[in-house]
């Protein structure tokens, strides 16, 4: 394999250390509800196909990146409700070619953590290539090289189990569009370091006829029992399954445990079960909120008779449902409220750590020097085959924080050539997509509102609005509003006074995620080089 550039790791890893140290609130969603209980979901943002591990008194969880570089989302907590991202496992996509031009949909799928003698691993599918892993001993710090633990087409959703007698299994599914099949699950023979299969697998469950597209699949070892979590039915309208057996390859007993019932929260599975220290167990698992993505939820979790019992059985029929608001775990402490970082004023030395790129990121993208208050966004050339931004790699995105929220930015365009045409804009990304876009013509410099339908399709961007400015400089923001995510955009040429700008815009997820929302500074494809835009805060408030 492949090792990745050592220049382009040190700097993603600048980036994901920025600001990690210091604790952020969010303005517009907290799960801790200052009084014991918490509210679902804990984590109003795309963490989708969420797996969480406990080392010691703390918690980590990682979550589906798909396309997104840095990916393998690492984020830290105390009490299994605050919780803050930290890191990234894997600074680059890999294989390097393949995804420094957007990959959609494509990428970490399904990610499994394990925290194993003294060592976190995680293991992702990837539809195309297979199953890899990375491994450390510092989540917070930096992640082994990936090592492809499986070449396959079509293998997703792995997880490995460590057993009592030294011996290691990965179990996982199949991507449909790939492998050709699908609602398989499948249990392989892994080498105890975890490096590798050592066998051809066998089939343990078929869920064609009553669990169709079972899959995200989570194993775990009780009592005797060899357990297998998967999620049955669907990304959104689906149900958790518990597959369990004395024997790692089966027959396997089956039950469903957790269902949305009368609740509002549907689709909930695919997640973690973890037990704290004092003995209590807990299950993570994800709901599908449409352009939102896939937000994260934690149930109250027991067992009776070796079964999990998840969330609680409102309706009697000895399924559980979601709750929405709980008493938080028990782990002998309270801890201050915490959320992922949102807002960032660009004052650190690197980009803030909840930025991702549409593609493996160029060190030539961007600048962020250090005592420099502002993010430097260079004007890249867009590829030529381009037909739109979703084609573009060098967007810098972030996932929607809340159901309601606002973002506020500045942008100052400096094209340094009157006769080069150069853009820069605020972006809400997605199969659809809406910006506020910068430029100059003429020697003068306007805002244009803009918007593309079925962008993955290759549709044209289309302009609703244009305004001329008196300089170079705009503020821009957009209102995003529940429960449709619809935006609207508005811009000040003096940071007081804003105006509407353009048309309202309904938010529409991108491939297997929520829609984002971000910056980007691009030329035409037959510009000459130069020019660049300079962004001074980028805030997200109520």
């Amino acid at each position: 394999m492949k090792h990745i550039n050592v220049l382009a790791i040190a700097l993603l890893t600048t980036c994901c250390f920025a600001q990690k140290n210091e604790t952020y609130t969010s303005q517009v969603w907290v799960a801790d509800q200052g009084d014991g209980t918490y509210k679902n979901p804990i984590l109003h943002a795309d963490y989708s196909d969420p797996d969480v591990t406990r080392a010691g008194d703390d918690y980590y969880m990682t979550a589906s990146s798909f396309n997104a570089a840095p990916g393998l989302p690492i984020l830290h907590s105390k009490d299994m409700v605050n919780w803050s991202l930290i890191n990234y496992a894997l600074p680059l996509q890999i294989p390097l070619d393949h995804f420094n031009t957007p990959q959609h949909g494509n990428g970490v799928w399904a990610p499994s953590i394990r925290y194993h003698n003294k060592e976190f691993y995680i293991y992702w599918g990837d539809p195309d290539f297979g199953i890899y892993m990375v491994k450390t001993k510092d989540p917070a710090g930096k992640w082994e090289d990936p090592v492809l633990v499986m070449e396959a087409k079509g293998a997703i959703d792995p997880c490995p189990l460590w057993d009592d007698d030294g011996n290691a299994y990965l179990s996982l599914a199949w991507a449909g569009s790939r492998a050709g099949v699908k609602s398989i699950l499948t249990v392989f023979k892994l080498s105890p370091d975890g490096t590798k299969v050592l066998d051809r697998g066998r089939h343990v469950f078929d869920g064609h006829e009553n669990h169709p597209t079972v899959e995200g699949t989570k194993m775990y070892k009780r009592n005797g029992y060899y357990y297998i979590f998967a999620p049955a039915g669907g990304v959104a309208t689906g149900w958790q399954l518990i597959l369990r057996s004395k024997n790692v390859y089966g027959p396997y007993e089956e039950k469903v445990v957790l269902e949305q019932g009368q609740t509002a929260i549907n689709g909930p599975h695919q997640g973690a079960w973890v037990e704290t220290p004092k003995g209590e167990d807990w299950f993570f698992h994800f709901q599908d909120v449409d352009a939102y993505g896939r937000i994260v939820h934690l149930q109250p979790m027991d067992w009776k008779k070796d079964w999990p019992v998840m969330g609680k059985d409102l309706d009697g029929n000895g399924i559980g449902e979601p709750v929405m608001q709980y008493k938080k775990p028990n782990v002998g402490h309270t801890y201050p409220k915490e959320t992922p970082r949102e807002t960032d004023e660009f004052i650190a030395d690197s980009l803030g750590v909840q930025w991702q790129w549409n593609a493996n990121p160029s060190i030539l993208w961007y600048a962020k020097l250090p005592g420099n208050d502002y993010l430097r966004l260079f004007s890249i050339k867009t590829p030529e085959s381009a037909k739109n931004l979703w084609d573009v790699p060098n967007l810098v995105l972030q996932k929607f924080p809340a159901p309601n929220f606002q973002v506020d930015t500045k942008l100052t365009l400096v094209p340094e050539d009157a006769e080069q045409q150069r853009k820069a804009g605020l972006i809400v990304m997605g199969r659809d997509y809406a910006t506020v876009t910068l430029t100059q013509k003429g020697g003068r410099f306007y805002l244009q509102q803009t918007q593309a339908i079925n962008a993955d399709k290759g549709e044209q961007e289309v302009l609703n609005q244009e305004v001329s400015l008196k300089s170079n400089v705009a503020y821009i923001k957009v209102n995003v509003v529940a429960p449709d995510a619809m935006c609207q955009f508005s811009y000040s040429e003096d940071g007081k006074s804003f105006t509407s700008i353009g048309k309202p815009f309904k938010a529409r997820v991108g491939k297997w995620i929520g829609a984002k929302v971000g910056l980007f500074s691009i030329s035409t494809p037959d510009a000459k080089r130069g020019g660049y835009a300079d962004v001074e805060y980028f805030r997200i408030t109520k």
